[in-house]
Formats: C-alpha cells, sequence, structure tokens
C-alpha cells in the first residue's frame, strides 16, 4: 500500500460496496488523507472516516477503483477520464461492465482489471474474481488482489469471459444460500415447528456449516460423508436431494446457468 499511500486512491461510489473496501484497507493501515472518495449520498460513518470526500481529485492517484452500480457508471465515468491512458490503475467492482468498455471511456493504454467481489465482503468474508488486460499487467493485477484481499479471499481468472461463471457462482450465489435457508426453514414449519423456531434452526444451521466447511481441512464431500450414517436420517433425505434429475445437482447446474447467460447479455 507505500505507493497507494503515497499517491493516493480514488473511490467512485461507496455504498455498501464500496463502504467494506474503504474499512477494510483504513483497517490495513492506509491513511484516511490518501483516500478521494466521490459519493453523493454519503453515511454518518463515511462523513467521518477522514477521507477527502468530493473534494475533486489528486493530480495522479495510483488506482481508482469503480464501485458505481453498472446502470450509473455511464454517469460516473467522465469524472475520471483525466487520469486515462495514463498511469492509474482502474480497478471495476461493477457487474456487466467490460474492459472494453472501459477502455473505450477512458482511452486504450488505460491499465484496467476487472473485478466481481460478493457481499461478504462486508463482514470480511467476501471471495472476488479478477481479470486485468495487457496494460495492467501483472503489476496491476497483484495491486488489485491486494486491495481486494482487504475485505475477503481473491482468484485470478485467466480470461475475461470466466468472470460470468464467477458473477454465477460466488457474485450471485450468497442470494442462493440465504434462499436456502427460507426453505429450510419452511420446509421445517410443514413438519410442525413455529416459525421462529424453524427460521432460528435453518439460519444457524446453515451460517455454522458454513463456518465448519471454512475451518475444516476435509473437503465439502468429506463434511457431507461425515454428517451420513448409514440408512439414517440424512441419508433419507440425501437420497432426494442428490437425485440426478430433480434434486441440488441438477437444480444448481440451470440456476448457475441461468446466471452465467443473463451476464453475458447484460455485458453486450
Amino acid at each position: 500500500m507505500e505507493n497507494i499511500a503515497q499517491d493516493g486512491i480514488v473511490l467512485l461510489g461507496c455504498g455498501k460496496m464500496g463502504s467494506a473496501l474503504l474499512a477494510g484497507w483504513l483497517k490495513a493501515g492506509l491513511p484516511a488523507q490518501s483516500a478521494w472518495v466521490i459519493e453523493p449520498h454519503p453515511s454518518d460513518w463515511l462523513k467521518g472516516a477522514g477521507v477527502h470526500l468530493n473534494e475533486g481529485l489528486p493530480p495522479a492517484p495510483a488506482v481508482a477503483l469503480l464501485a458505481v452500480k453498472p446502470q450509473m457508471m455511464g454517469a460516473a465515468l467522465p469524472a475520471l477520464q483525466a487520469l486515462g491512458n495514463g498511469r492509474t490503475l482502474f480497478i471495476s467492482v461493477a457487474a456487466g461492465t467490460t474492459i472494453a468498455t472501459l477502455e473505450t471511456v477512458l482511452g486504450a493504454r488505460t491499465p484496467v482489471v476487472r473485478v466481481m467481489p460478493n457481499t461478504p465482503a462486508m463482514v470480511g468474508r467476501g471471495i472476488s474474481g479478477l481479470v486485468g488486460n495487457a496494460h495492467a499487467g501483472a503489476v496491476g493485477v497483484a495491486t488489485a488482489t491486494g486491495l481486494m484481499q482487504a475485505v475477503g479471499e481473491v482468484v485470478e481468472l485467466e480470461t475475461e469471459a470466466q468472470i460470468d461463471a464467477v458473477t454465477a457462482v460466488s457474485g450471485s450465489g450468497p442470494a442462493y444460500v440465504f434462499h436456502l435457508i427460507e426453505a429450510l426453514a419452511a420446509a421445517g414449519e410443514a413438519e410442525g415447528l413455529a416459525p421462529e423456531v424453524a427460521m432460528k434452526l435453518a439460519r444457524a444451521t446453515v451460517t455454522g456449516a458454513g463456518e465448519l466447511a471454512h475451518r475444516s481441512a476435509d473437503s465439502a464431500e468429506q463434511l457431507r460423508i461425515n454428517v451420513t450414517s448409514p440408512g439414517g436420517t440424512t441419508a433419507a433425505a440425501l437420497a432426494v436431494l442428490m437425485e440426478p434429475e430433480t434434486g441440488f445437482p441438477a437444480l444448481l447446474r440451470r440456476a448457475v446457468q441461468a446466471a452465467a447467460e443473463r451476464g453475458r447479455e447484460l455485458g453486450k
């Protein structure tokens, strides 16, 4: 973070994701006065963070991170056009906005890294997939990786085309898990549990299993086997959930495929 602390970082958009990133950078040691934030609706936290808030731009920041909603990108980007085609690294976390689109607006020689994060970043447990253009190179990708690690894990992709798969698996994936909690609670109610008890059981089970998967060295398959006694209750349930045509494997394949296809449509 040395060069970023010295030359500054611009954060365009500071909603939930932008705030999570900024909080992570400050916690990691970035001086507040090294950050310039452009946000038309700043939160009270942001107002008190000590950063440059809506005060213009530094002359040649090390990084400009774009964290506005995709539909706002067209209106927001022109403010940063003057930094294009230079040494400022542009990092975009906006879904559906391609590297080619950013190069068109900012200039073909602009270093760009495209990132797909997810909402668990808000509790420091996110995971991001990222890929850079030729001008970003290995140094730009390493810089982006370091910044995104402030809110979780990072995987480097081989091609930009893989962003749609990352979006479908981890970007949209938290919603699938939240829906699993809803569905599991509803199933508990159907078996006679009070709604609040069913929801408490479902929520704690899913978050607890996630934490166990996070901490354990065992594979997901082995963790599943550890819970499954032959001929027991878990085995009875898994016979339904693992049914090849109607169970989780086929259902999630269709869901992830639909999300990836929608991502490809939005990127056109």
